[in-house]
């Protein structure tokens, strides 16, 4: 699993567990939620920017992301 799948899966299991919405991340995260939605299928790679502003609107350390421990 590459980083890209790691920090996908550990978004959507994060955002599931706080019963948010991909569009209720995108808006607290200042993004579109087709952006949210690309980098949740991997599809995208998140800049350092952008992983900032979702750990933030999530309420995580940006790191936490990026562990596999959150994505297993």
């Amino acid at each position: 699993m590459d980083i890209k799948e790691i920090m996908a899966l550990s978004l959507r299991r994060k955002h599931h567990d706080l019963q948010m919405t991909q569009e209720e991340l995108a808006e607290r995260a200042g993004l579109s939620a087709c952006y949210v939605g690309a980098i949740e299928r991997g599809d995208v790679s998140a800049s350092v920017t952008v992983l900032g502003q979702i750990a933030e609107a999530l309420g995580v350390d940006p790191g936490d992301l990026l562990k596999k421990g959150l994505a297993a």
